[in-house]
């Protein structure tokens, strides 16, 4: 099967701090693949390489099968769209002017937007639930609001491949949900592979097809739900006593985090 995104050898620091360390793996066309792992294990900027907005000199990153590095900044724009975990809460513009702003990588010399471009930001703005904002201040809107304009921005692009930086930090359960609802919907009907990071193991587990857990900047596990989160795999990284074991939805793995004042002589123990 192709490849959407391809790693190789991928390292990177930030001046003397190595933040990734020899990373190589492989995104599927059309898959969904979350990026799992603790606070400071490299996974925004791991993001932020694949997307393009920062650099690395001598690791190499393919994307649909062509070297980043050889892409200009407008065509790599018209294959992957980045969404950023912290969406700005102070633009000055409407959800429907935030919405066509997808479209400038497809502009001509004149960046003007034709009649094209608008209905396809209405077709991004209806398929994402936010064309009752349309006239709305991204300042007028809630968290959850304002995160799903910024997607119906990324989908507005019109681009192979979305990467998306924690979406659901800090949206309630019921946003979380509607908001891995919505990119499952993107793979499914627009054929889009999403690549997302996730410190959500279960909300992971019940939408990836694949996961790649980080630890220090390490490729600790690559796979399958089923085969990464095993608690021989997640404890050592997280540095916590987990419980692994099937969710009540079906075939996958659930993780839950076991509280010390639950384990008794290496043993877990209802408290009583």
């Amino acid at each position: 099967m192709a490849h959407s995104v391809e790693v190789r050898h991928l390292s990177y620091s930030y001046e003397q701090l190595r933040v990734l360390d020899d990373l190589s793996f492989s995104v599927q066309d059309g898959a969904f693949f979350v990026v799992i792992g603790p606070n400071g294990s490299g996974k925004t900027t791991l993001m932020k390489l694949t997307a393009g907005l920062l650099r690395a000199e001598r690791s190499k990153i393919y994307v649909t099968g062509k070297d980043i590095r050889a892409y200009g900044r407008k065509d790599l724009a018209r294959q992957i769209a980045f969404v950023p975990q912290l969406v700005p809460a102070d633009f000055p513009f409407t959800v429907s002017d935030v919405v066509l702003f997808g479209r400038a990588p497809h502009l001509g010399t004149f960046g003007l937007e034709s009649d094209s471009d608008i209905e396809l930001a209405r077709q991004a703005m209806e398929f994402t639930g936010v064309t009752h904002l349309a006239s709305r201040r991204m300042d007028q809107l809630s968290g959850g609001e304002r995160q799903r304009a910024f997607i119906a921005r990324a989908v507005c692009q019109a681009p192979e491949i979305m990467i998306l930086d924690e979406p659901t930090a800090a949206l309630d359960i019921a946003h979380q949900m509607r908001i891995m609802d919505l990119m499952e919907k993107m793979r499914q009907e627009k054929k889009i592979t999403i690549i997302m990071v996730s410190h959500d193991v279960n909300l992971a587990a019940m939408y990836a097809d694949t996961l790649l857990l980080l630890n220090a900047g390490r490729l600790a596990e690559w796979g399958p739900p089923a085969e990464v989160l095993r608690y021989e795999s997640l404890e050592p990284v997280y540095g916590c006593p987990l419980l692994v074991d099937e969710s009540p939805l079906g075939s996958l793995p659930r993780v839950t985090p076991v509280p010390g004042r639950y384990i008794i002589r290496g043993s877990i123990t209802p408290d009583k």
